[in-house]
C-alpha cells in the first residue's frame, strides 16, 4: 500500500496506531519483569544494609564580637573562664578589650554503619571546632572535639567523660561555660554493661592526665623539681535515668594521682602516688513546653583535670618543726567543690533566653604559693532569637570573679554578641 492509500484510509491509520500501542507496552513489561528478577536476586542482607546505612554532614559557622569592662589572659580572651581573670587588676594591661573570633565554627559528621545481618551496627562520630587550648591557646586553628566509634556495647575512642553529664550545659553562647561542673572529652574505652529505655549503667577506663602544683618546693630546695606522672588509666562509671520530666545521673571516679620528685639535675626521679576520687551529681527536670532547670554538685579529691575551669589536682603540704629545721613535706590531693544551676527559657518559638551561676573552689594546701587558684565564680543571662530556620542571633552579659590563695581578687563583666550558622545534610 502506497503513502497516498495509508493517507485516505483512516481505519488503516488506527489500526497501524493500535499495533504500534502494543508494541511499547509489550517492551515496558519486559523492562519490569527483568527489574523485579535483579532485585529478587540480591541477597536479603544487602537490602537490609543500604536501609540501615546513614551518614551526615553537620556544623555551623559562628562569629563572636566580645567587649570586656576589665582584662583576662589575652591568650583566653575567646572564652570566658574565671581563672584567666586579671587577679590583682592590671596584671595583663590595662582595663577594656575587644575581640572578634571565628573559634567557635564547628564541622563535623556522623552515622551508622552496618556490620551483618546478626551484629549491631556500627555508630561513629568525628568533629572539630576552630579553638586554640594548650600550646595553641589564643590561636584560630583545628581542635579536635569528638572521633570515636561505638559498636554493641563497646565505645572506643575520644567523647565526653563518664564523669560528666553534657546535658546540663546551659543554653549560653559563652564558649567555655560554666566552671563548677565537669567537662571533659577524653580518649577512653567505655563498655555500657546496661541499657534501656529509661537506664543506663556505663564503666570506662580514661586517659590520666594530671595537674601537679610545685607550690613552694624550691623555697626548701632550689634544685627540685616535681611533675605528674601517670601510670594507670583513670576508672570512670555513670548510672543515668531518663524519664518524661527530664533525667539524674550519678557518677563517680577513681584515679591513680602519681608524681615523680626530682631532687638535683640528673638525678634519678623518686616516684609516689595518691588516691584521687570524686562523685558527680547531676539532673535535668523539664519545665512547660521547652523550659529546663540545669544543676549539678560535684565533690572530690584530685579531680580538676576533670573540671570545666580551674584548680589542681595535687600539692604539697608541710609539717614544720619546733625548731628552725627544714619542714617536712608530702603531698595531697587537693579537694575540690563544683556546682552549677542554670535555667533555660523560651519565650516563644523566637526567642530563649538562660540564666544560671557556677562556682568551682579548691581547699589550698599549706604550702602552696599565694597566687594559685582558689575559687572561680561565673554568672550570666542572656536573649537569643532564632529569625529563620538554621540561623541564631543572641546577646549574652557575663559576670566572672577569681579568688587566689592569698584572697586577691579579681573580676570582669563581659558583652558578647554571636551570630550562628547552621549546615547539613543527610545521606
Amino acid at each position: 500500500m502506497n503513502r497516498e492509500h495509508f493517507c485516505a484510509d483512516p481505519e488503516y491509520a488506527l489500526r497501524r496506531e493500535a499495533r504500534a500501542r502494543r508494541r511499547v507496552r509489550h517492551k515496558y513489561l519486559l523492562l519490569a519483569g527483568i527489574a523485579a528478577l535483579g532485585t529478587s536476586a540480591l541477597p536479603p542482607a544487602a537490602c537490609a544494609d543500604e536501609q540501615s546505612r546513614a551518614f551526615e554532614i553537620y556544623g555551623f559557622a559562628q562569629v563572636d564580637w566580645i567587649e570586656d569592662t576589665k582584662r583576662v589572659n589575652p591568650d583566653w580572651m575567646d572564652a570566658f573562664r574565671p581563672s584567666r581573670i586579671a587577679a590583682p587588676e592590671g596584671e595583663y594591661g590595662s582595663n577594656g578589650q575587644a575581640s572578634i573570633s571565628v573559634k567557635q565554627s564547628r564541622f563535623g559528621v556522623k552515622g551508622l554503619m552496618p556490620t551483618g545481618e546478626h551484629t549491631p551496627p556500627v555508630t561513629f562520630k568525628f568533629e572539630i571546632d576552630m579553638f586554640g587550648v594548650g600550646v595553641d591557646a589564643g590561636q584560630t586553628t583545628i581542635r579536635l572535639r569528638y572521633a570515636y566509634g561505638e559498636w554493641g556495647q563497646l565505645l572506643g575512642g575520644q567523647t565526653t567523660s563518664l564523669f560528666m553529664d553534657l546535658d546540663i550545659f546551659p543554653n549560653v553562647i559563652d564558649y567555655w561555660g560554666p566552671p563548677g561542673m565537669v567537662f571533659l572529652r577524653n580518649p577512653q574505652i567505655r563498655w555500657t554493661a546496661f541499657r534501656t529505655v529509661n537506664d543506663t549503667i556505663a564503666i570506662a577506663i580514661e586517659r590520666p592526665s594530671n595537674d601537679v602544683d610545685p607550690g613552694n618546693t624550691r623555697l626548701v630546695d632550689e634544685n627540685i623539681d616535681v611533675q605528674g606522672n601517670e601510670t594507670v588509666p583513670d576508672l570512670t562509671g555513670q548510672y543515668r535515668h531518663d524519664d518524661t520530666w527530664g533525667h539524674y545521673q550519678i557518677a563517680g571516679i577513681l584515679r591513680n594521682v602519681g608524681y615523680e620528685v626530682q631532687t638535683a639535675p640528673g638525678a634519678p626521679y623518686t616516684k609516689g602516688s595518691k588516691l584521687g576520687w570524686g562523685i558527680d551529681l547531676t539532673g535535668v527536670y523539664k519545665l512547660f513546653e521547652k523550659d529546663q532547670v540545669l544543676a549539678g554538685i560535684v565533690y572530690g579529691h584530685g579531680i580538676a583535670s576533670y573540671m570545666n575551669d580551674g584548680g589542681m589536682d595535687l600539692a604539697p603540704t608541710a609539717s614544720f618543726p619546733p625548731t628552725a629545721e627544714p619542714p617536712t613535706l608530702s603531698a595531697e590531693v587537693v579537694p575540690l567543690t563544683g556546682i552549677s544551676i542554670y535555667y533555660d527559657h523560651w519565650w516563644n518559638s523566637m526567642l530563649s533566653s538562660s540564666i544560671g551561676y557556677s562556682f568551682d573552689q579548691v581547699s589550698n594546701t599549706n604550702f602552696q604559693t599565694p597566687d594559685v587558684f582558689h575559687k572561680g565564680q561565673y554568672a550570666s543571662v542572656n536573649l537569643l532569637w532564632y529569625p529563620a530556620d538554621k540561623v541564631m542571633l543572641g546577646a549574652e552579659l557575663l559576670y566572672g570573679k577569681l579568688t587566689d590563695n592569698s584572697g586577691t581578687t579579681g573580676d570582669d563583666v563581659r558583652f558578647q554578641f554571636s551570630a550562628k550558622y547552621n549546615f547539613g545534610a543527610k545521606f
